[in-house]
């Protein structure tokens, strides 16, 4: 299958090319080591040195989009006319949404959506008449992949959508599993040895919830004075006094040096809001907590209370700081593992995410 993918190359924080992170580089990969033949542009909403090269098996293409949109214009020209694909898998925000149904329509190939968040919840959605837009698009693409069951059952409360949709959720890097006992985690990253330790990596906010899980340490302190938390990831200013009084703030650790942390802890901890975000999102950092065979403690919202149910002790109540407290303070004394199968590999999603594009290119009509 001849394969072009449009997306931005600043999504989550990171950086497509640059990071090699994230859906929109791994899932292009695995199906490239599958046999497909895959070509991505990646639009750069910021200035970035444009390039185009071939790296695992993939055509790699970025273009500045806001120095020039007609030149990114001219580039998806030229290689919907020399890959000539079979079918267009497009992600990343609105404007990609709505532009990959429109040509798709023009140009006659299939079209799959992606929808690795709520895109309705973005800033750029605010824009007049493109929330409706978005909307539209929606229903005049030939297939939907969207990240979990909440947003896909969001995605259907809104839109009259009749083409397959189908939940492909993020996978976990192979580098996410028991990275290092425990002891030589800690030495490794200067953490204290001897004393149990509860944590979280990724962004520190209000609106993920960071503020539960201070206040729910304050409260475990009291009854565990032993305890100590550990946070690494970028944070709100108005919340770094309280990190650094109350936390070993580790500060942002490279991706890879995050199994680490989940080696060096005795519980995880993943703090989220009940709001529009919070019940859209896949819970990334489950997974890769999971992943690392780490205990954990997770806000039951969206897809997070899903994947747990059968698992009450990991799960908390958001804006509950003391039921939090009570959680970690179980998992502490009795800890619950959650099977790491539960965990999805890339290349496992990413054949989930082929039967959807073969689907979009044999449902498409002629």
């Amino acid at each position: 299958m001849r394969l072009l993918v449009l997306s931005k190359r600043q999504y989550t924080g990171k950086d497509l090319l640059d990071d090699r992170y994230g859906r929109l580089y791994e899932l292009p990969v695995e199906l490239a080591a599958r046999g497909h033949e895959v070509s991505v542009l990646a639009a750069s909403y910021r200035p970035r040195s444009e390039s185009r090269n071939v790296e695992s098996g993939v055509s790699w293409d970025s273009v500045n989009v806001g120095r020039s949109p007609f030149a990114y214009w001219r580039r998806l020209q030229a290689l919907l006319r020399d890959v000539r694909p079979e079918v267009i898998w497009a992600s990343s925000d609105a404007f990609h949404v709505i532009g990959a149904a429109a040509l798709g329509r023009r140009s006659r190939v299939p079209t799959v959506a992606d929808f690795y968040d709520d895109y309705e919840a973005f800033g750029l959605t605010s824009l007049p008449g493109l929330r409706t837009a978005l909307r539209r698009a929606s229903t005049r693409v030939d297939a939907i992949s969207v990240v979990s069951h909440s947003l896909a059952a969001t995605l259907r409360s809104r839109a009259s959508i009749a083409a397959p949709l189908d939940v492909v959720e993020n996978g976990v890097p192979a580098i996410f599993t028991r990275a290092a006992e425990r002891a030589e985690a800690r030495q490794r990253l200067g953490l204290p040895q001897d004393v149990p330790l509860i944590g979280t990596a990724g962004a520190l906010s209000a609106s993920r919830g960071i503020g539960d899980l201070l206040a729910a340490y304050r409260l475990l302190r009291e009854r565990e004075p032993g305890v100590k938390l550990v946070v690494a990831g970028p944070r709100d200013r108005a919340l770094s006094r309280d990190l650094a009084e109350h936390a070993i703030d580790l500060g942002e650790l490279a991706h890879a040096q995050v199994p680490l942390l989940y080696s060096a802890l005795n519980v995880g901890v993943v703090c989220n809001k009940d709001s529009a975000f919070g019940r859209a999102c896949y819970p990334q950092k489950l997974a890769e907590m999971v992943a690392s065979e780490l205990p954990v403690v997770v806000a039951a919202v969206g897809d997070a209370a899903l994947l747990l149910q059968g698992h009450p002790v990991c799960l908390y109540t958001p804006g509950d700081a003391e039921g939090l407290s009570r959680r970690l303070e179980q998992q502490l004394r009795s800890p619950v593992v959650v099977p790491s199968s539960l965990a999805l590999s890339w290349k496992t999603l990413a054949i989930k995410l082929e039967d959807v594009l073969q689907k979009a290119a044999r449902l498409a009509p002629d």
